[in-house]
């Protein structure tokens, strides 16, 4: 029996990729280990390697295929001793298509949303994984009709769930029964998956309409106007993700200045006592950003109550400071991780982080090198921006936001004097992380950056 060749699932987020590369053709011998195509993900560029051995009998997806479905057949791999061309003339199921997604536009302008089918009762039964609601779905014949006004149809359990959870029952898509909210669909909401943006209602009690539907925007604009550039992968998953971040984690921020005078002084030395090869190239090339990343993975050691991630069930509190940065690329940014940035020397931080940013400009990344992580730095200083505030990435607790630094007018023994000042903002996870424990995270960055001898100390 010939063996598929399926879209493999590069990461736990994928759900489909982009088949860029085929290394091998009709006819090649593969061997376990061989690389054989090259795959793209929402982040990154990824090398698929064989499994099985063989001869490549049939490439069914061609190389530059887009949205290819995880678990698609994407080629057949005749075994050894097989007829290959047999192989390659036999059935096989057609790569399957991720169905565009249903948009229904409510009268009056309302917001779009997904529509998922409903399952019976009998179907919803076997796929609860709460046996309670299960059974009352199957005994009570379920028999409700879509929410009217402000009635919301859901279980006994999901409204428990959801009120443990804190989260608000009209802003989650059911999925059961005549559009019923069940348990599933407050665990996927708990990540933000299936929320429907809420419509704010001011003081006055007048409701503000929710987000317009592409085609309210479009019809804004004169035909020929603009043009339609297609969302990628990178972005959808951007804008899935930091609109769940802001729907569900509650963010707040604090900003302070810091005289960065000292840190600059000394990265100037530093970088002038470089080592250099034979080539003349120095050994390292010290930036701010590096002494930032090292300055909050150490105030993370100093406040570990604010070294967290917050779950439902507990809070998961970290030894290490992983610290991510954020590095533009061309559609999106993405986030490669320093792990146990606190123990690493500022020159070492400096060429890892070159190293994962240029990979990650090439789409080179492996998955665990922008998986995870405690905290965040976003640094947007070299485009000259004050001061800024940045959407915390789940599942951290806290990103630190880094303006550029200046000469500023500052008043010191009763006189003003120029001083050499950064303003940063921190963002935090009030579920996580409180207003006093935040300031004290904040106020343990500002001491050793403002104190660059005290990293190496």
């Amino acid at each position: 029996m010939p063996t598929n060749i399926l879209m493999p699932a590069l990461s736990p987020t994928m759900e489909k990729g982009n088949l860029s590369k085929w290394l091998k053709k009709e006819g090649d011998t593969i061997k376990s280990g061989d690389v054989i195509a090259e795959i793209e993900t929402d982040k990154a560029t990824m090398e698929y390697e064989a499994v099985d051995e063989g001869t490549l009998a049939k490439i069914v997806v061609p190389e530059g295929t887009h949205d290819v479905a995880v678990n698609s057949v994407i080629a057949v791999l005749a075994g050894e001793g097989e007829d290959v061309k047999a192989a390659a003339g036999a059935k096989i199921d057609a790569p399957k298509k991720t169905e565009p997604k249903k948009v229904e536009t409510a009268k009056q302008g309302a917001s779009s949303f997904e529509t998922r089918p409903a399952a019976s009762p009998q179907a919803e039964a076997k796929r609860s994984p709460h046996p309670e609601e299960a059974r009352s779905a199957v005994s009570k014949g379920e028999r409700g009709q879509p929410a009217h006004g402000n009635r919301i149809f859901s279980s006994p359990l999901a409204r428990r769930l959801a009120k443990e959870a804190g989260i608000d029952l009209q802003r989650v898509q059911g999925s059961g029964p005549h559009g019923r909210i069940i348990a599933s669909d407050i665990e996927d909401a708990k990540s933000g998956k299936g929320l429907v943006a809420p419509a704010a209602a001011p003081a006055g009690g007048v409701a503000i309409a929710p987000a317009m539907s592409d085609q309210q925007i479009r019809a804004l604009y004169e035909d020929g106007s603009y043009e339609v550039v297609p969302h990628d992968n990178m972005r959808r998953t951007i804008a899935q993700r930091l609109t769940a971040s802001i729907q569900t984690i509650p963010h707040f921020y604090l900003t302070v200045d810091c005289d960065i005078g000292k840190l600059v002084a000394a990265r100037e030395e530093i970088n002038a006592a470089a080592p250099k090869d034979k080539d003349g190239k120095p050994a390292y090339k010290l930036s701010v950003n590096d002494f930032v990343i090292k300055a909050l993975a150490l105030a993370l050691q100093r406040i570990p109550d604010a070294n967290v991630s917050w779950t439902e069930g507990g809070m998961l509190k970290h030894r290490h400071s992983d610290v991510g940065v954020a590095v533009a690329m061309p559609n999106g940014l993405i986030t490669p991780i320093i792990r146990n940035a606190e123990s690493k020397s500022i020159s070492g931080i400096s060429n890892e982080m070159r190293d994962l940013a240029t990979r990650a400009r090439a789409r080179k990344l492996k998955p665990q090198e922008y998986q995870g992580g405690s905290t965040a730095v976003s640094n947007l200083g070299m485009y000259g921006i004050k001061d800024f505030t940045a959407v915390i990435n789940p599942p951290h607790a806290t990103i630190l936001a880094i303006g550029t630094g200046e000469e500023r007018a500052v008043v010191r023994n009763g006189q003003i004097v120029a001083a050499h000042i950064m303003s940063v903002t921190l963002s935090c996870d009030h579920r996580a992380v409180d207003g006093a424990l935040g300031a004290e995270l904040i106020g343990a960055f500002k001491t050793l950056i403002e104190n660059p001898v005290m990293m190496v100390v």
